[in-house]
């Protein structure tokens, strides 16, 4: 997916510019990378409706900065603590043969036909919504597909499972033996479960050892 959003430089910095920018409906920003960071401001509407879009936070954006466009991610941004404001939003300048870092979201398919869900009643459980990635720009995927198809119950998906595209690879610590997903049966049938098998030993106990079980009957 394309995405493209214009912005144009500015000179003016500080708290008091920044509040001045907000007011008439514009972000204060700042472009890393390259010789030096540009600072920069967009339009609040337009920018504020691109931050909805999952894609906008794992995608090699074009920036139209004074009619010059360039490629950028997304690094950063800040809302204000409670009006549905966008306060900073900061972008970083990406070369096509270097290697960039990203954050890109899981979307998680077949759900309903894992055994362990369909044969054995157990639920999924996500562990990780997102994953770090390492590729070049030209190889960042929009999003990284986790398919449950075949996760029985009790068991688990880890990222070495993850069919990467190629070209990506995860980025981390031990990261290949990190829990994607796993499925399991719902707490609540578990204690149901146990209580069943509670009652159900109580009823097979021999007679006298229920009624030894009774207090004794107090004498009048």
């Amino acid at each position: 997916m394309k995405i493209e959003l214009s912005a144009i430089s500015r000179k003016a910095q500080g708290t008091g510019a920044s509040r001045r920018l907000r007011k008439t409906g514009r972000v204060p920003g700042i472009v890393y990378g390259g010789v030096e960071p540009t600072l920069i401001d967009l339009d609040h509407n337009n920018l504020y409706h691109s931050l909805r879009k999952e894609a906008f936070h794992a995608s090699i954006l074009t920036l139209d900065l004074d009619g010059k466009k360039e490629q950028v991610l997304l690094r950063d941004f800040q809302m204000h603590p409670f009006r549905q404001q966008v306060q900073h939003i900061d972008f970083q300048r990406v070369e096509a043969n270097k290697k960039i870092h990203m954050k890109v979201p899981l979307h998680f398919v077949n759900a309903d036909i894992s055994p362990g869900v369909k044969q054995s009643g157990g639920i999924i459980s996500h562990v990780m919504n997102d994953l770090n990635i390492a590729c070049l720009p030209a190889d960042l995927p929009e999003f990284i597909e986790v398919d449950l198809s075949t996760l029985a119950l009790n068991h688990s998906i880890h990222v070495s499972d993850l069919k990467l595209p190629k070209g990506v690879e995860s980025a981390g610590i031990h990261i290949g033996n990190a829990v994607v997903a796993t499925v399991q049966v719902p707490r609540g049938a578990v204690e149901a479960e146990a209580l069943a098998a509670a009652a159900a030993a109580v009823a097979a106990a021999p007679a006298d050892a229920k009624a030894a079980a009774k207090p004794a009957a107090k004498s009048k």
